[in-house]
């Protein structure tokens, strides 16, 4: 496969006339779309280092311009195989000029069909294409945050002590800073060849909410060893890494430590020597850190963060503080509705994090579950019957490329933001910044 440019042309080019032919949208509506720059690689450079599987000597469609095609559909809305291909069959010369720019072959009459995109994303390697998204989404959002590129040590074979994490400069990766939420979710409506439903757990900005990777939780596993191993094939070094309680385990924490990750966690009775040891900690004597208060929805939300030393024997490693976080919620005549305490962990000491920080992070950790429910109500993800060998896991990565693209293109609201791209066919790849190759 021959290697995709990342330049523009110095002549222009029936991709860069997209921008000039481009319809202008109406007031209120367009998203912020970024400009093009020399600094990070494009798309279809990433898409061309995912490995072809099609045994052919020779293939009309290239994997990079299949993949740019199927990624521009989703990003109108498009949520099965036949949906897509219909997009893709609308598409306009200057669209598949775009899509096979760079790919050293002549740019067809037509599209793929939708057998070549069965054929295409069943048996693509899923992990690679999450990995090429995953890149492509930091370098869009956080290109400016790789302050060190040494490497960082490799991790330690399990069993022995914990290396030195090194300096704060030899910590920094580009994510540095960046709060990071790990979920998993289950596609209901995809199984596997022995009726198993597919589980992907998947790790999120809290920021700009931009799924960085998942990975497949098999039948005869679950999410702590493979949060595990999504990790450990990341470079998240300075990033901080929130969990639910499922994955407070201590091993989790060391692996964490190794390579360079900070973490939260909440601690509950599922691991009951933690939870005792915290729940004995002078919180009644601790004042309160930091209070905020919300009136929204005809409720009012108050919440409060404590924070305190942990002492040296507890039964948990890499630990800098713990805290307890309590939550009242009330209707407006102040009637109670319901109250709510969290107790916690995390490996950042209080001159990293105060309890304002705290209690932003382990909140932050829930706007995974949004784009769960995204994926759900916009692109109808539980109710997809796509179940062949990659075919689910391919298609969930082409939603958070999708979303993470309108949230990079400065949207929030992404349900309606898909519907002004598929109004116009030029608008997805303009949206993927594919309309320059770039």
């Amino acid at each position: 496969m021959p290697a995709y440019s990342a330049t523009v042309d110095a002549e222009p080019s029936a991709c860069s006339a997209l921008i000039s032919a481009f319809p202008a949208p109406r007031q209120g509506n367009p998203p912020a779309l970024y400009l093009v720059t020399d600094t990070v690689t494009g798309l279809l450079d990433r898409f061309a280092h995912i490995p072809e599987h099609r045994h052919s000597t020779w293939v009309d469609h290239p994997l990079p311009a299949v993949l740019a095609l199927c990624a521009g559909a989703v990003v109108a809305g498009m949520r099965s195989f036949t949906a897509i291909a219909g997009w893709i069959a609308d598409a306009s010369e200057e669209i598949l000029t775009c899509a096979y720019a760079g790919s050293g072959q002549p740019v067809p009459v037509t599209g793929p069909s939708r057998s070549t995109l069965w054929r295409v994303l069943t048996g693509l390697d899923a992990p690679a294409l999450d990995t090429a998204i995953g890149d492509w989404l930091i370098d869009q959002a956080y290109a400016e945050l790789a302050v060190s590129h040494c490497d960082f040590p490799p991790a330690e074979p399990a069993g022995s002590s914990s290396p030195d994490p090194g300096t704060a400069d030899e910590r920094a990766g580009r994510l540095a800073g960046v709060a990071i939420a790990a979920d998993g979710k289950t596609c209901r409506g995809a199984k596997t060849v022995d009726g198993k439903q597919i589980h992907l757990l998947s790790v999120m900005t809290h920021d700009t909410r931009l799924v960085l990777n998942q990975i497949e939780v098999g039948a005869k596993t679950n999410e702590i060893p493979r949060l595990r191993d999504l990790i450990k094939n990341m470079d998240l070094r300075g990033a901080v890494l929130t969990v639910d309680a499922l994955h407070t385990v201590r091993d989790t924490a060391k692996v964490l430590h190794r390579n360079g990750i900070d973490f939260v966690m909440t601690v509950k009775e599922n691991t009951p020597k933690l939870f005792a040891a915290l729940d004995a900690l002078p919180w009644e004597q601790t004042p309160i850190g930091h209070t905020s208060t919300e009136r929204a929805h005809g409720r009012i939300t108050r919440r409060t963060v404590q924070t305190l030393p942990v002492p040296e024997d507890l039964p948990f490693p890499h630990v800098g503080q713990a805290f307890l976080i309590e939550r009242s919620v009330t209707d407006l005549k102040g009637k109670n509705l319901s109250s709510v305490a969290a107790l916690g962990v995390l490996s950042l000491d209080p001159a990293h994090a105060d309890p304002a920080r705290v209690g932003s992070l382990v909140r932050g950790h829930w706007a995974i579950e949004s784009m769960h429910w995204l994926r759900d109500t916009l692109y109808r993800e539980d109710q997809s019957t796509v179940r062949t060998r990659s075919g689910p896991r391919v298609m969930a990565a082409l939603r958070n490329l999708a979303t993470g693209a309108h949230r990079l293109a400065g949207r929030t609201d992404i349900t309606e933001a898909t519907r002004w791209a598929s109004r116009y066919m030029d608008r997805p790849f303009q949206i993927l910044k594919l309309d320059q190759r770039s």
